[in-house]
């Protein structure tokens, strides 16, 4: 349009705008293509090594790894590679009352453990048994096999004491492996408390039921395991990501041990 009112009507090119209300500066305009090939090649990257990752924990990883591309730009080409899945509503449920759930003000003052089921490609059932500390939700362990008894849950705990020392405690459900006498005789020994939830109340031990919901997604849900060594191979490579690399939203998006060393500097294990 400006440029006709120019052609018939020679007007000069401030006028013709004025006149069809359209800024200077947009017919100067030119379109910069930018070159995303970096930004690509580190979002592939990212996402064939963790493929059940969002793009806010591809964010806050690109910010701790201090990469130079903004928010916005992440956005765009996350969305040109069709990665933004849709999310699935939330569900409604009604109000209650919310009661935080403790956790330990340094490390090993107090540790959660649960167990987790799933099946081989053949159909051979397997289980783990997943132990955190609940003051940076550090991945501890996570034992692996066909049968966990009592004795092989005091043998894991026994090995991570040692490591780590003995905690003040530690929280569970009442399945048969942790109310059987053997583990209560075996916490007592070393001094530790066990805090027993209340049965079908499984809020009770959130941080290790967060714990196993993003190890289900991220490992035993996104790939197929044709043996055992695979499942424990897997597990060992994604729990040391969970624990260095992988950014936690409720310790301020950097992972469980980074936030350990910036509280207590000086300890290590």
């Amino acid at each position: 349009m400006v440029q006709t009112l120019m052609a018939e009507h020679g007007m000069s090119q401030r006028k013709a705008c004025v006149s069809s209300g359209i800024a200077r500066s947009t017919l100067r305009y030119c379109h910069k293509q930018s070159d995303d090939s970096g930004v690509i090649q580190f979002i592939e990257a990212y996402m064939a090594t963790n493929p059940r990752h969002g793009f806010g924990l591809l964010y806050a990883s690109a910010r701790y790894q201090g990469q130079p591309w903004g928010k916005t730009v992440l956005w765009r080409v996350y969305c040109q590679l069709r990665l933004n899945l849709p999310r699935r509503g939330k569900k409604r449920l009604p109000a209650r009352l919310k009661q935080k759930l403790d956790a330990g003000e340094q490390p090993n003052q107090g540790w959660s453990c649960d167990f987790m089921a799933d099946a081989l490609w053949s159909g051979r059932k397997f289980r783990t048994f997943n132990v955190i500390d609940e003051f940076n939700r550090e991945g501890l362990r996570i034992e692996i096999d066909t049968s966990l008894p009592a004795s092989r849950v005091i043998r894991a705990l026994d090995e991570l004491v040692e490591v780590r020392g003995a905690p003040l405690s530690i929280r569970l459900d009442n399945g048969p492996e942790f109310i059987a006498h053997t583990l209560a005789d075996w916490a007592k020994s070393k001094g530790i408390a066990l805090k027993h939830i209340q049965p079908g109340k499984p809020t009770q031990n959130a941080y290790v039921e967060r714990f196993n919901r993003t190890y289900r997604t991220e490992v035993l849900d996104c790939y197929v395991f044709e043996s055992l060594q695979e499942v424990r191979d897997m597990t060992a490579d994604w729990l040391h990501r969970y624990n260095h690399h992988r950014p936690h939203e409720a310790l301020g998006s950097i992972p469980p041990v980074q936030y350990r060393v910036q509280q207590f500097p000086n300890l290590y294990f």
